[in-house]
């Protein structure tokens, strides 16, 4: 499962958002499926599976990845980024993990076998 605001997940149905950027230690596998939620015990909105992977310093963000990442520029970006993590964690040396996806299904349960089961 993965958590969103739920503009994003607004942006991530539209197909206007297809790129995240985590600075959490859990890392989520290549080729897997993942329900994305905007609260931790709600149903999911739909499903993402993760098609690209790598590491990155926030400030190398390229225009085309702020664009992937929902927004117009990278001032809006970095809003954005400030909203959620909080004023001043901007830091354009920080290492951040880039998760590229794709939309597998919206609401309900995923399209592909491979989906996130629970774990046993």
């Amino acid at each position: 499962m993965v958590l969103f605001k739920r503009k994003h997940i607004e942006r991530i149905l539209e197909g206007r958002k297809v790129q995240t950027r985590r600075i959490h230690r859990r890392e989520w596998k290549l080729g897997r499926t993942y329900a994305i939620k905007d609260r931790w015990f709600d149903k999911p909105k739909g499903h993402i599976t993760i098609i690209r992977k790598f590491r990155e310093r926030l400030g190398d963000i390229s225009l085309e990845d702020v664009q992937k990442e929902g927004y117009g520029s990278l001032e809006e970006f970095r809003r954005a980024w400030e909203e959620i993590h909080g004023s001043g964690s901007w830091n354009p040396d920080l290492v951040v993990t880039v998760y590229e996806f794709r939309v597998c299904s919206k609401r309900g349960k995923p399209s592909s076998a491979r989906a996130s089961r629970p774990r046993e």
